[in-house]
């Protein structure tokens, strides 16, 4: 089967969440039931696994990764995080569960026969900056979930992780504050359809109460604190340039109606919840989702 891509023009964009994603999943199998497929996805943390999930067209593993799988009693808790797998087993949801016998199986096949073009954004500690991938950084499927690992592991919650000597931890530490709007514009994008895991109103409060406790437990990596402590402004701030893009017609906000779920929820049973409202929500914007891609209505 011959993949193609029909919106050419527009970047994709996921804002990563943690377990919010339930919600934002939701956008990636309503996509992908329409026949909706961006030439350019890319995404942080949780978000990078939408990109993933999406470019290898699996609405399947999309609602999987973020309800079901959680209820796996691989999945993660305190004796994980006790025993430094963090409180997310990290290794087992992104190295492991990919695999052809795993209960997630990935497709990268799929993912590398796809034309479209993928970022995939983490936090190099030792530099203190974002470095995004693409799939000329990617040689195989463990290579990908390496890189998906490395854009989603938040400290405290999961352990940094290792690629080419070098140390990554989530990618919302860095430029953007999770939202990889910069990197799109970077590679010549100038419209976006952006999916977002806060509510419209939402505003991300300060950490700076926090800084001494912060500094004091990243002292061996100093750039972890001041990636948590600048997030704030980042993120912030990235958002109010999504709303003057938007003023000017040139981005597509989806905010969640309501999140019924934050970024450690586990329950599979909220999460579906969480899924089933993102889903209703998403059907009900299709036809605004065509008319600013201009797409034509399915027939």
């Amino acid at each position: 089967m011959e993949l193609r891509s029909n919106v050419m023009d527009t970047a994709l964009i996921f804002e990563g969440g943690g377990m919010r994603g339930a919600y934002s999943a939701a956008v990636v199998t309503t996509l992908l039931s329409e026949g909706i497929f961006f030439d350019y996805a890319a995404g942080i943390s949780a978000g990078s696994s939408h990109v993933a999930n999406y470019v290898s067209r699996d609405p399947v593993r999309a609602h999987k990764s973020f309800v079901d799988f959680a209820a796996d009693p691989n999945f993660g808790s305190w004796k994980t995080w006790l025993k430094g797998k963090g409180l997310f087993n990290a290794e087992f949801i992104y190295e492991q569960s990919y695999l052809p016998d795993g209960p997630l199986p990935f497709d990268f096949e799929m993912f590398t026969d796809n034309p479209a073009r993928v970022r995939i954004g983490s936090y190099d500690v030792s530099a203190g900056r974002t470095v995004y991938w693409s799939k000329a950084n990617i040689t195989g499927p463990a290579d990908l979930m390496r890189r998906v690992r490395a854009s989603s592991s938040l400290p405290f919650s999961m352990p940094p992780v290792r690629i080419d000597n070098r140390l990554y931890v989530d990618g919302a530490l860095g430029s953007g504050g999770g939202i990889p709007l910069q990197i799109a514009q970077h590679d010549g994008f100038t419209k976006f359809f952006v999916v977002l895991t806060r509510e419209r109103s939402y505003v991300k409060p300060s950490f700076a109460k926090y800084s001494p406790l912060l500094k004091l437990y990243f002292r061996e990596h100093p750039t972890i604190a001041e990636g948590i402590l600048r997030r704030p402004g980042e993120y912030n701030a990235t958002r109010e340039r999504l709303f003057e893009l938007e003023r000017q017609g040139r981005a597509y906000l989806f905010f969640p109606d309501v999140m019924p779920v934050t970024n450690r929820t586990t329950d599979a049973a909220q999460l579906q919840r969480a899924y089933d409202i993102g889903l209703d929500q998403a059907i009900r914007e299709v036809p605004r989702w065509r008319e600013f891609l201009n797409l034509p209505e399915e027939t």
